[in-house]
């Protein structure tokens, strides 16, 4: 099928909810990144997903909804602390791992007896749960593996001839996907995939927050993925990225050894002066970087780079997030100098 691109307008949102309600797949904007929606109750839509992404189907998808007070319909058993982590952060970029209802497909939820719920706060993706009347399963609105799209023109790169429609509604705020949470105990949660939510930010609510293993290492092999986002390498341009950890300066003369017009660096803003050899910035701080990493990582590809060098952020705040992506995209290659 040919792609339709819609505008942000009042009548291509009602357009898109109605493809929705329909069975069909849409991508959509979110402020994390653009996702691909369907009706997360309906097999075959949820099925269709998966086959344009080329996505592994024991990778479950996220469930969005346009209220938390929705959430008993679609998870049971939950938690109070859930209750208090949405007063605080939903809408938003939190999804909580709960308990299903026999209502939510296996599809959908990968097999698990769990699945992530998340209330978006971008107007657009809000108004298209709304008005389609569907709780929307959407996953980063790419092709496996590739790098997840911020823009509307990302997802037509991808998913042109591959589903009905794509909505423009914007660049991402955020630039990363949700974090993602698991409940263990009374007043402990667990991180099973970082974003803007961070460790600290949770920490305000909760007594304890757990860092999975899985988030700065491979998931073992015989391990269930309970989260988007765990098992697989993920987030990756058609580039070879190596993660290179070391001071500025250790960092240049790492790169002065390393030939090639297709090699490249991935720096800070504030290292580009004088900075000699290909490179890209994507920012000082971590929220730019963030912002940033997933366009970057797209440009570098349009670049014709076959090799990329990446400075990577701080570990702290939503630095753990950008970091998160950065080694999943390098296959877990870090060199330290």
């Amino acid at each position: 099928m040919k792609t339709k691109l819609l505008s942000g307008s009042a009548e291509d949102i009602s357009a898109a909810a109605e493809l929705i309600k329909k069975g069909y797949v849409v991508g959509i904007p979110t402020e994390t990144v653009y996702g691909l929606g369907a009706d997360a109750l309906n097999e075959q839509a949820v099925r269709a997903v998966f086959a344009a992404k080329c996505r592994p189907a024991d990778n479950p998808l996220i469930v969005h909804i346009a209220d938390f007070s929705q959430a008993i319909k679609y998870a049971k058993n939950i938690p109070d602390l859930a209750y208090t982590l949405a007063e605080k952060f939903c809408p938003g970029p939190l999804t909580m791992i709960l308990q299903k209802r026999d209502i939510i497909p296996s599809v959908t939820s990968g097999g698990l007896d769990t699945v992530g719920i998340r209330v978006p706060s971008h107007d657009v993706m809000h108004k298209i749960i709304v008005e389609s009347g569907c709780p929307i399963a959407a996953p980063s609105a790419n092709l496996s593996g590739l790098p997840s799209p911020t823009c509307a023109e990302h997802v037509m790169d991808d998913m042109d001839n591959r589903i009905v429609a794509v909505l423009d509604g914007g660049s991402s705020e955020f630039g990363v996907e949700s974090t993602v949470i698991s409940f263990e105990g009374k007043d402990t949660v667990r991180i099973l995939r970082p974003g803007a939510v961070t460790q600290e930010m949770l920490l305000e609510v909760c007594r304890e927050v757990l860092i999975d293993p899985a988030v700065l290492k491979e998931l073992e092999a015989e391990q269930v993925a309970a989260s988007p986002g765990m098992k697989y390498i993920h987030y990756s341009p058609k580039a070879n990225v190596i993660v290179v950890e070391g001071d500025t300066n250790a960092f240049k003369n790492f790169i002065s050894h390393q030939n090639g017009k297709n090699v490249y660096s991935l720096i800070y803003d504030r290292e580009s002066k004088g900075f000699e050899y290909n490179h890209m910035t994507y920012g000082n701080t971590s929220e730019e970087q963030a912002h940033l990493l997933f366009q970057r990582l797209r440009e570098l590809d349009e670049a014709g780079a076959e090799t990329v060098y990446v400075r990577p952020p701080s570990k702290e705040g939503v630095g753990l997030a950008v970091y998160n992506r950065l080694i999943r995209a390098a296959g877990f290659e870090v060199i330290r100098v």
